[in-house]
């Protein structure tokens, strides 16, 4: 069990994830800051408050913290946005790397196919007709005949 253990851990996939999850939360940070030291102020300039998170709606005992959760909302749709960019660009990189070997394959396939009507050309000149592979009754194709 300790042995599969190892090999689960080891797994390239599990270390990328590792690794991402990391990234991932020192970005948030990131962006959390950028968020509330600079996008807010700005926000806060124009909106009349430069800090969302103080305001709060009471009805009652119940406080409802609606400028935490525009800082939450306005959190969001900046990490969404720069891993749309980020994604957008991996795929650009990945596509174009498919395109090569796509370009490359086609090359093959056309080299193929003038292959194939060289060998069909000297079969004509020398007179050979191709005839379909026959089985004989051992179950062995047959070899094909020429004249």
């Amino acid at each position: 069990m300790l042995k599969e253990f190892k090999e689960f851990i080891a797994r390239g996939n599990v270390m990328n994830l590792a690794v991402g999850v990391i990234v991932g939360s020192a970005f948030t940070a990131i962006v959390k800051s950028l968020v509330s030291n600079i996008i807010n102020p700005l926000i806060g300039i124009f909106a009349g408050k430069i800090d969302f998170s103080s305001i709060i709606f009471t009805v009652g005992s119940a406080h409802f913290r609606v400028g935490t959760f525009l800082n939450s909302v306005i959190n969001f749709l900046i990490i969404s946005f720069v891993i749309f960019v980020m994604v957008k660009f991996v795929n650009k990189f990945t596509k174009s790397k498919e395109d090569e070997k796509k370009k490359e394959e086609k090359e093959l396939s056309e080299e193929a196919e003038y292959l194939k009507e060289i060998v069909e050309l000297l079969k004509e000149e020398k007179g050979i007709q191709p005839q379909p592979a026959s089985t004989s009754n051992d179950g062995e194709k047959g070899k094909v005949e020429t004249k």
